[in-house]
This record gives structure tokens, C-alpha cells and sequence, in this order.
């Protein structure tokens, strides 16, 4: 395997168990990681979620509380919540058309475009629709953790919590959200983290890739 960069980043990071309280992190690396997240792929560009960026410490300590006391949730100094739409509406397609003819103009295969996917997504159940937004979340989660390995932040995708509760805390039922993944960054403590000293543990490339010539 070519030297890579991006693979060292990738070797560093880990689901940091312990983070340092007292080592924020600096603006300008949240604001990559979170452009990066702006610049995710998702289905047909909908980009069908929102991302809730919670520095307030009773806020934070509050969703600790829906999260079975996830430390880091509170130790570290920023929480991204991953809100997916909890369904697709014509107003929010159309909003998306309207996105593309201001940044593209106005085309008519965009509006066609559009169009045919508002016929093939809203006689869709309610939960078929959010499935469906909750997995354009994760992809904005992979693009989410890449980027904080290359700032050299630590992270911690978490689901382990309760989304009704954390819905409830940050008021998202009623901006039709729904909280899908939680993903804290700060700085580990290495010295009380029982992982950090541990060597990173991934299959084998001939158990997980099916090459097919």
C-alpha cells in the first residue's frame, strides 16, 4: 500500500473513551469539521438533516443524562447532534429545487428532476421517508469523523441514547427533526482513557473485500 496520509489519520483516531475537560477545542477546527459536513453527499442533494452544534454545559449535561452518562458528551467542549428530517414534504423538495435554480438557474430538468422525486417519495410512509434521511445523516457522520482525524480531534459517534428525550431537550419534534446520531469532540485524556493505549483492531482485507474482476 502508497504512503497515505489520510490512513495515519485514520490509524490515530479512535472512539475516544476519556477526554480532557480542560482542552477545548479551537473554532476555526470546528468550523472545518463542520463545512465538511456541509460539503457531504446525501440522495439527490437534499441534504435532508440538520446539525445542532451544543456547547451549552447544562444542555450538554442534560442530553449526558439521555445517554446513559456518556462522559465525553460533557468532557468534551463541543456536542454535534445529527437531526435527520423526519420526513420528506413538498415544501422541503421544493426548497431544494429552489436552492439549485438560484447556485445553477433555471433549468428545466431541474425542476423535472424535482418534480419526479416528490412523486416517488411523498406517497411514502412517514417512516420510510425518515429511514431513508437517517442514512443520509451517517453519511454526513463518515465525512464527520474524517475530518476531525485530519484537524487531530477526537471524537465519538454515539448511539446509544435515548431520541425521544434528546428530541425533547433540544425541541426538535417541532422543527420536524429527529436526533439519529451524537458525535462529541474534544481532546483525549490519554491517561485515563483504558483504549488510547490499545492497538486499533480492523478484518483483514481478504475477510471484508470480495474482489470481483
Amino acid at each position: 500500500m502508497a504512503d497515505s496520509t489520510l490512513i495515519d489519520q485514520l490509524n490515530w483516531r479512535y472512539a475516544t473513551k476519556k477526554m480532557d475537560p480542560s482542552k477545548p477545542v479551537p473554532q476555526d477546527k470546528v468550523d472545518t469539521i463542520i463545512e465538511a459536513i456541509r460539503m457531504a453527499p446525501t440522495s439527490s442533494g437534499t441534504q435532508p438533516f440538520e446539525l445542532i452544534v451544543v456547547t451549552n454545559p447544562e444542555v450538554r449535561s442534560k442530553i449526558a443524562e439521555a445517554a446513559n452518562g456518556q462522559a465525553q458528551i460533557t468532557d468534551g467542549s463541543h456536542l454535534l447532534v445529527f437531526a435527520a428530517w423526519d420526513n420528506y414534504t413538498a415544501e422541503r423538495i421544493d426548497a431544494v429545487t429552489s436552492l439549485n435554480v438560484q447556485e445553477r438557474g433555471d433549468l428545466p430538468m431541474l425542476n423535472a428532476y424535482y418534480e419526479n422525486l416528490k412523486k416517488s417519495y411523498l406517497p411514502r410512509d412517514a417512516e420510510v421517508n425518515y429511514n431513508h434521511t437517517a442514512r443520509q445523516a451517517y453519511i454526513a457522520l463518515g465525512i464527520a469523523l474524517v475530518a476531525a482525524a485530519e484537524q487531530e480531534v477526537d471524537s465519538t459517534p454515539m448511539e446509544g441514547f435515548s431520541p425521544a428525550k434528546v428530541d425533547e431537550i433540544l425541541g426538535l419534534k417541532e422543527r420536524g427533526l429527529r436526533s439519529v446520531v451524537l458525535l462529541p469532540l474534544g481532546y483525549r485524556d490519554a491517561s485515563g482513557d483504558w483504549l488510547a493505549p490499545m492497538k486499533k483492531v480492523r478484518k483483514p482485507v481478504e475477510t471484508i473485500v470480495t474482489l470481483v474482476d
